[in-house]
């Protein structure tokens, strides 16, 4: 398995990493109220900060998984 760290992904393999994982469920995120998201807006937006390179995916889930995200 390839390394998903910002040091190690350029942010054309990090937008592809974030719509892969997405897609999971095998529809698009647009307009969706899945993922407990319940109206929150776009959920791709959720990962913007991974994608731009601030902040690893590890860090993005452990804060929604503290309730520090809405």
């Amino acid at each position: 398995m390839q390394s998903i760290l910002i040091r190690d992904t350029t942010r054309a393999q990090r937008e592809q990493i974030v719509r892969q994982g997405l897609a999971a469920c095998g529809s698009s995120c647009e307009g969706c109220n899945g993922c407990d998201n319940l109206g929150g807006g776009r959920v791709d937006a959720f990962y913007q900060p991974y994608i731009d390179g601030e902040k690893e995916l590890w860090e993005l889930n452990a804060e929604y998984r503290r309730g520090l995200v809405r």
